[in-house]
């Protein structure tokens, strides 16, 4: 058999990138399905849809490099006409799919590479493959555009796929033509294609533009639904979002009343040994403050925080999960407590830290700088998960630590 194409056959290098592909897909297919639907309750559960994301996107990587060598060796080949090519509709409709199908598997891979790639809190990419790729930022917007791109392809692929074999059944058991022999590993002489015209370019010019649809039709669509519905989940898509404060209470004592303009709360995790960090972009909080009263309490503070507004790279919504924050349940999180200053004149908030019931006191050290009527805190802890029942199902450190550090920023006028 010769490894190039000829105008009745594919070569062996032919035959044998495409069965490859048909491999690697059958492969990633069932691993992307499992890995999204596979529960991550207990540890072993988590260990589990840990690994079936990392073999999906370590299969996707080498279907990407399968698919541009493939494409490489296909410019550079002649292509056997097509046996049903007097059926122009027909033979239209198999070479937009055969474009589709090209054009696929190296978009595919690429879009998930790129959403890998803008995500923090992933499950990696296995050796010798990196993690990161050239110009891409970490960044949740663009993580979640490129998830949903990749979602569409996956649909398109499985679509053209299904039509492919449709295609092949035809021509099998219907037509009975033997075109099976010309992408087979066989010595059999394949069929002597018609000599008839081609299309020319329009067949990748129809399927350049389906792909387009394709990957601006989750966008679409999602403007779509925001203009008939409103949510608060706006707010918390973007890291940067700053925070509202929706209301300012008055803290019991004589201490004057500070108002907040602006603030973060922040906090970092540790995920298979990598930070990850979020914002929860909405918080209220009540503040007093007078740095000339007597004795240590110069004031106290309380905050009120919106945990469904968490934005934590691709994470967020694992977190806010029964086994994590359980917002569903448990929808705020609060943290208050007198503001001391200390012998050697260091500040803290000597705080009470509720989340999901459960409560411990939470020193926060920070420093104050106030200039005229504005003053700005800022300040770093660190907790333990487990004394708040977040994440009891995962044990090991190795793949979620135990210390969460939490930090707070805040603008505010008196």
């Amino acid at each position: 058999m010769s490894l190039a194409n000829t105008q009745t056959r594919y070569g062996t290098v032919a035959k044998s990138f495409h069965w490859l592909t048909v491999l690697l897909i059958l492969t990633l297919w069932p691993l992307g399905w499992f890995a999204n639907w596979w529960p991550y309750d207990t540890q072993a559960a988590f260990d589990t849809k840990w690994l079936l994301f990392s073999l999906h996107k370590t299969f996707g990587v080498i279907l990407f490099a399968v698919a541009i060598l493939r494409v490489i060796w296909a410019l550079t080949q002649t292509h056997p006409r097509l046996l049903n090519g007097e059926n122009r509709v027909e033979s239209l409709a198999a070479e937009v799919v055969h474009w589709v199908l090209y054009g696929s598997i190296i978009a595919l891979p690429v879009t998930g590479w790129i959403e890998h790639a803008a995500s923090t809190g992933y499950a990696p990419i296995l050796w010798p493959f990196g993690q990161g790729l050239p110009f891409i930022p970490k960044d949740v917007d663009l993580a979640v555009a490129f998830a949903h791109m990749h979602v569409a392809l996956t649909w398109v692929i499985l679509g053209a796929v299904g039509l492919h074999v449709a295609g092949a059944l035809k021509h099998a058991l219907i037509d009975r033509d033997g075109i099976m022999s010309r992408m087979w590993f066989t010595k059999k002489a394949p069929p002597t294609p018609p000599a008839t015209k081609g299309h020319g370019p329009a067949p990748a010019v129809i399927a350049t533009g389906a792909l387009a649809i394709a990957l601006a039709f989750p966008f679409i669509a999602g403007e779509e639904a925001a203009a008939t519905t409103e949510t608060s989940a706006e707010a918390a898509e973007s890291a940067e979002a700053p925070a509202q404060t929706a209301r300012t209470t008055e803290p019991t004592g004589e201490a004057p009343v500070w108002t907040v303009e602006s603030g973060t709360i922040g906090l970092t995790i540790q995920q298979m040994g990598q930070a990850v960090s979020g914002t929860f972009p909405e918080f209220t909080a009540a503040i007093s403050y007078n740095p000339e009263a007597t004795g240590p309490t110069k004031g106290e503070a309380s905050l009120e925080i919106n945990i469904a507004t968490l934005v934590l790279g691709s994470v967020a919504a694992q977190a806010q999960g029964p086994d994590y924050f359980d917002s569903a349940e448990h929808p705020t999180a609060t943290y208050s407590g007198p503001i001391i200053a200390g012998e050697d004149g260091n500040l803290r908030l000597d705080g009470t830290l509720s989340i999901k019931g459960h409560s411990a006191e939470v020193p926060l050290p920070f420093t104050l700088t106030i200039d005229g009527n504005t003053a700005t805190a800022s300040g770093t802890t660190t907790v333990d998960r487990r004394t708040f029942h977040i994440g009891d199902s995962m044990t090991d450190e190795g793949s979620l630590a135990f210390p969460v550090e939490i930090s707070i920023e805040i603008t505010a006028t008196r």
